[in-house]
């Protein structure tokens, strides 16, 4: 059975912002408070044709100029560990997308894919190989949220983009993604329990600082020297990490919001003590000053295996060491909390076994 592929001269309902709602069923002949009765409900995944307060003649009415969908779950692995859920999300041309819901004492977390693929071309990922195919709207975005709500019985309260591609490639749509996750009458989701991950367009976290939101900005981060990380990270030849640490810098100051660093340890690569001791003295050097005192945290990451590289995980002693070193010299360093490991938690993977069959 084909896919079917959604009339693009039609109107994305769930990409809508409330004001655009209203404009659309003002031009419609309906009164604007039928957008409030619209909006709410389908951000609760139920359908327009589904909604019991509009009648027979505004669903028409939609149908003709709109149209509404959310993912469908295409597989599931649980984790018999810690409960960790990976869905492979089917979009409505037949791409797919992957989604990792976490449980945490706090509150459940998942963590979304912003493209279908990705053309960054980071060495360590799996979600790149085979590049971009195109862009997420921002209902899919929303809809893999509101999918695995549907699907686990249970709110999530806390957002992580940093699956499948590039948030800030995809700049506009996943912009009005946050203004439509943050809506009160939708998801609600408050903008300090979103973190955006990027691997280092400069000039879109320029942008970003000037939207001012208050999420929390993860970067990409991964060596502390220009020849290491563009081995492996081929933006740094266009965004160096000069040129980096000032977006971020810059970003600190507009903001005020702390910056999460990542960095993914790779055996023989970049795991090293001098590694750790040229990592502490580059974010110091570059961040810090007498009169500064922006907070620095380095969220360490081990490498996890993907076939198609021949990349491999640092042992638990170098971990340990790194993140000691790190510690010594004034930087904040945790290792991150392995989930879902007996399901391969993370993104990229289950999406390239599904194109494989």
């Amino acid at each position: 059975m084909q896919p079917e592929i959604k009339d693009t001269q039609k109107s994305d309902l769930l990409s809508l912002l409330p004001d655009e709602l209203e404009a659309l069923v003002i031009s419609l002949g309906e009164p604007k408070y039928r957008a409030k009765q619209l909006f709410a409900p389908m951000h609760d995944g139920i359908a327009p044709d589904d909604i019991t307060n509009i009648g027979k003649a505004l669903k028409a009415k939609l149908d003709g100029v709109a149209y509404y969908s959310l993912p469908t779950v295409r597989r599931k692995l649980v984790s018999s560990l810690d409960g960790t859920v990976k869905y492979l999300f089917a979009l409505d041309d037949g791409n797919a997308v992957e989604s990792v819901v976490m449980k945490y004492k706090h509150g459940n977390t998942i963590c979304i894919s912003s493209q279908v693929g990705c053309r960054m071309g980071c060495a360590f990922c799996a979600s790149t190989i085979g590049g971009k195919v195109r862009d997420l709207r921002p209902s899919e975005m929303l809809g893999q949220i509101i999918a695995a709500e549907k699907d686990t019985g249970e709110r999530i309260s806390n957002v992580v983009m940093m699956g499948i591609g590039e948030p800030l490639d995809n700049y506009q749509n996943v912009i009005k993604f946050l203004k439509l996750v943050n809506c009160e009458d939708g998801l609600n989701i408050g903008y300090r329990h979103i973190s955006l991950s990027t691997c280092g367009l400069a000039e879109r976290i320029d942008d970003l600082a000037r939207e001012n939101f208050p999420i929390t900005l993860s970067i990409s981060l991964h060596a502390s020297d220009d020849v290491t990380r563009s081995s492996i990270m081929p933006v740094n030849k266009k965004y160096n990490i000069d040129r980096l640490l000032t977006a971020c810098k810059n970003y600190y100051a507009a903001t005020g919001r702390r910056i999460s660093f990542e960095y993914t340890l790779i055996a023989g690569k970049n795991d090293s003590k001098s590694a750790a001791t040229a990592l502490a003295d580059l974010l110091n050097s570059k961040l810090r000053s007498r009169t500064d005192t922006m907070p620095i945290h380095v969220n360490l990451i081990p490498v996890n295996p993907v076939t198609e590289t021949e990349f491999s995980s640092s042992d638990k002693k170098a971990i340990s060491e790194f993140a000691a070193t790190l510690e010594k010299k004034g930087v904040r360093a945790t290792v991150r909390r392995t989930l879902g490991a007996d399901i391969n938690a993370s993104c990229g993977q289950l999406r390239r076994e599904n194109e494989k069959i």
